[in-house]
């Protein structure tokens, strides 16, 4: 998917689904190139061929980022206003470092790095990843509560078990351990049982574990990032209304036109407002009437009793 702003032909080239597929194509050659030259037998017989088709693949990136940065003209800073165009910007121009391409490791690890250029042209990867990145504040909470469950579980399991099982229950920090490889649940009825014979009572220790540890905490965990992941759905969905729309490169420059959507901002704003107020004034006259109502209906009996006195 393109994030070019601007409508000239770069720009059209860059939206073009061929052309997506023409770079993600040779983002899949450079992968195989990369791993086939982790194999000495055919680095030894075909080196000089892989070394030339990664050549041509480096080439390749070198015309698609040029075309990328063209698709952005006049307005150049908005190409490293996008993340990913920074980084394609990096791992493409990291190749020509002096310092780099003397390292083979280095240079390795930025050939790598290129492969990574394919979440950008995945929409799903790359809003998996977006939610996973938002859900990292408030994993941290979650996180915090779970090393609390821990350290408060640990410290009973030391008191109670050390003495007998110090392979699993020695220290506080080791059977802190014990309990996070039992969030999995790998294991449980092994240290349950072990558990037991050493106190009969023991298996509401680790129940009660289980319960509030392994499935409380693990479903907060997974609400959280399923939570996370129809946020980052949502963003996503809003930057491929703005760029099939061209509001996020394309804003409007003619004062005049300007001047038109501000108005109609601003009649929007005030037709909400009476609708607010209307909403209010029925909201009032209904309580009124029902309370009226009410009165009435609790008034009529005594009437109605009235004549039989």
């Amino acid at each position: 998917m393109s994030s070019a702003p601007s409508g000239n032909a770069a720009a059209r080239v860059v939206a073009a689904p061929a052309f997506t597929g023409l770079v993600a194509g040779v983002i899949v050659v450079n992968a195989v190139v990369l791993g086939l030259q982790t194999y000495a037998s055919l680095e030894a017989r075909w080196g000089d061929e892989l070394a030339l088709v990664n050549a041509l693949c480096l080439g390749v990136f070198v015309v698609e980022l040029g075309v990328r940065i063209a698709a952005y003209w006049p307005r150049l800073p908005a190409f490293f206003r996008d993340g990913w165009n920074v980084f394609d910007l990096v791992v493409i121009v990291a190749a020509f470092v002096p310092g780099v391409r003397e390292n083979a490791t280095l240079l390795r690890l930025a050939r790598l790095l290129r492969i990574v250029r394919l979440v950008r042209l995945l929409p799903d990867v790359r809003v998996l990843l977006l939610g996973v990145w938002r859900s990292i504040p408030p994993l941290a909470s979650i996180a915090a509560v779970t090393l609390l469950v821990l350290f408060v579980y640990g410290m009973v399991g030391w008191i109670f078990f050390a003495d007998a099982l110090p392979q699993h229950w020695g220290n506080v920090g080791r059977a802190m351990l014990t309990l996070f490889v039992m969030l999995t649940l790998e294991n449980f009825p092994a240290y349950m049982e072990e558990a037991m014979e050493v106190e009969p009572w023991a298996w509401i220790y680790f129940v009660s574990f289980v319960l509030v540890a392994a499935f409380i905490v693990l479903n907060v965990l997974i609400g959280i990032v399923l939570n996370s992941m129809e946020e980052a759905r949502e963003l996503e969905r809003r930057r491929a209304i703005r760029e099939a729309h061209g509001s996020r490169s394309s804003p409007i420059v003619d004062p005049e036109a300007r001047a038109h959507v501000v108005q109609r901002i601003e009649i929007l704003r005030r037709a909400l407002e009476d609708l607010e107020l209307q909403l209010a004034v029925g909201s009032e006259a209904s309580r009124r009437a029902f309370a009226q109502e009410a009165n009435g209906d609790s008034a009529e009996p005594a009437l109605q009793t009235e004549p039989g006195r």
